[in-house]
């Protein structure tokens, strides 16, 4: 807890800066970010290295010897910033994680239109995983897909112009399953 605000939390925390990984080929990245999903490019900064010291482990939390060729960064809808890196290190992994590995993830789109956003992705040959999900839940309202950057990274498309049923019920008309396990409640969704 914040002891100046009394607020839970991160003291200060406003929003999201900014979300950063790592592709094999810069290129490759800044061509899909900018050509495909129409990112904005901003600039690029590197490299950076320490062929002595252990500042890239100490503050990267890298192999000592890593070196980060270059990052660029990259603006996408207006808002959220994306940093991407192109790194060589003598124990780099090369295997893409996937969503259930520890540390697998996805980026999430926000479309207002998901059949118009995956036709021009199948247009462009980009692999879509599978067809168009409806949400269920606290999520219905939603479509969603998946599909795969060049270098194998997981993105989501997501829609709910009409909201999502979650924000669309006052919390006292909200199902308990559907805050099962928040924090403040037992693992049976009661207070």
């Amino acid at each position: 807890m914040d002891a100046g605000s009394g607020a839970p939390g991160l003291p200060g925390l406003t929003g999201l800066d900014h979300i950063g990984f790592t592709v094999p080929d810069l290129e490759e990245a800044t061509r899909f970010l900018v050509d495909v999903l129409g990112c904005e490019y901003l600039y690029t900064l590197g490299p950076f290295r320490d062929d002595e010291g252990e500042w890239m482990a100490e503050r990267l939390g890298v192999h000592p010897r890593a070196v980060m060729r270059e990052l660029h960064f990259f603006r996408c809808g207006g808002q959220a910033i994306f940093e991407v890196f192109e790194y060589a290190s003598p124990d780099q992994r090369t295997a893409v994680p996937r969503n259930s590995d520890i540390g697998g993830h996805h980026v999430a789109l926000y479309v207002e239109d998901l059949d118009a956003a995956v036709a021009y992705l199948r247009e462009r040959d980009v692999t879509i995983l599978g067809e168009p999900t409806v949400s269920k839940g606290p999520s219905e309202g939603q479509r969603w897909v998946y599909f795969l950057a060049p270098w194998g990274m997981q993105f989501e498309l997501v829609s709910y112009p009409g909201g999502k049923a979650f924000d669309r019920l006052p919390a006292r008309d909200r199902p308990a399953a559907w805050t099962r396990g928040a924090p403040g409640r037992d693992r049976a969704g009661g207070s």
